[in-house]
């Protein structure tokens, strides 16, 4: 017993300074190749069983002949172990290679193309993720893409509205200066509607850009969506009347909604001129109010003939506003950019999607516990 312990002694304290001679050779080369360090693994491990089995061997005082017998078999499995291991971190080396470039090409602004040869576990995990922010980054290029061509949209449509209004107060006040207005009162009542038709856009334009720096400021009290939707309604029936549209709110369930009144009157007043304006006259526009598994949903059915599909995600960007026969007169194309901002304020969400005959546009609100 006394044998087994004293040659377990030798063995470890052999190989216990080939580890530390071994860990402070990885310490020095940390910052080298993967193939570096696993060849020093290799023959760190080696190299404690050649320590160990030598210390052991001459604590035996084993022969000339014997000892020269170990030696050689330790030293064969050394070479064969230390090729092992350069061969395995050349290829990991060569893998990691690949995956750099790859991952170097991601971040030009390309996408990330996963290298075509297999590597281990860790660095295929890593591929994946890669794969995935890859795939999330485009989605994003691609919606700042569409952001940045409804920016330039708007820019043009606002420049283009506003020069329209402008052009035409300049021709009125020339010609109340020089006495060239037949009716001069006609003159005036125009001139003020265009100013107000001017200070309607200015104020969206105002909303819209709280909106989007995040300083819109709510203050939600607890209303019923039955109220809410009869309040829009009296508001839009004089626009319904004048283009001859019918209006129903009969699906008006009594909903409690925790809302900002002031905000979400103006979701369902740009929701409601914006479905009477794309009405035909003697059309109808429904508007509902339910509840739902997902919160309390308030809709506007308008008879619109539809939205072309490639266009049904792109109807709450700024400045979209369809094609030239879809556009309603002096529109900029903010209104539903600005419900979909407002909503989204609240914690709900805005959609839209095609029925029979027109398309129905759809916001979800929380619910209200109790």
């Amino acid at each position: 017993m006394t044998d087994m312990l004293l040659i377990a002694l030798f063995a470890f304290l052999g190989a216990a300074a080939a580890g530390l001679l071994g860990a402070l050779v990885l310490w020095m080369l940390r910052h080298r190749s993967l193939a570096v360090s696993l060849t020093v693994v290799a023959a760190v491990a080696v190299t404690a069983m050649l320590a160990g089995t030598l210390t052991v061997a001459w604590a035996m005082f084993l022969s000339a002949h014997d000892l020269s017998v170990v030696t050689t078999v330790v030293a064969m499995a050394a070479v064969v172990s230390l090729a092992t291991a350069v061969l395995l971190g050349r290829w990991v080396a060569a893998r990691s290679r690949d995956l750099t470039l790859a991952a170097r090409s991601f971040g030009d602004g390309g996408t990330f193309d996963a290298p075509a040869e297999q590597a281990t576990a860790e660095l295929a995990t890593l591929t994946r993720e890669l794969a995935a922010t890859s795939a999330k980054l485009e989605n994003s290029r691609e919606r700042e893409r569409a952001l940045e061509r409804s920016r330039r949209e708007l820019v043009a449509w606002i420049s283009h509205d506003l020069r329209t209004p402008l052009t035409g107060l300049r021709a009125m006040s020339e010609a109340l200066e020089d006495g060239m207005a037949a009716d001069s009162g006609r003159y005036l009542r125009q001139m003020r509607k265009e100013v107000e038709r001017m200070n309607d856009m200015v104020g969206d334009l105002f909303e819209l850009s709280r909106i989007h720096a995040g300083s819109l400021t709510l203050t939600p009290t607890r209303v019923s969506a039955h109220d809410l939707v009869g309040d829009a309604l009296a508001g839009a029936h004089p626009l319904a009347r004048e283009h001859g549209v019918r209006l129903v709110g009969d699906l008006v369930e009594e909903v409690p909604v925790e809302v900002d009144s002031k905000e979400m009157s103006r979701v369902m007043g740009n929701l409601l001129i914006n479905a009477i304006r794309r009405t035909p006259a003697d059309g109808t526009v429904a508007v509902a109010a339910r509840r739902s598994p997902d919160g309390v949903v308030l809709s506007v059915t308008d008879g619109c003939g539809g939205i072309p599909d490639e266009d049904l995600d792109r109807v709450f960007d700024t400045g979209w506003r369809g094609n030239h026969a879809r556009t309603p007169p002096g529109g900029a194309g903010l209104g539903l950019a600005i419900v979909r901002g407002i909503v989204e304020a609240h914690a709900g969400r805005a959609g839209v999607h095609n029925v029979s005959g027109g398309c129905c546009f759809e916001v979800t609100l929380p619910a209200v516990a109790g």
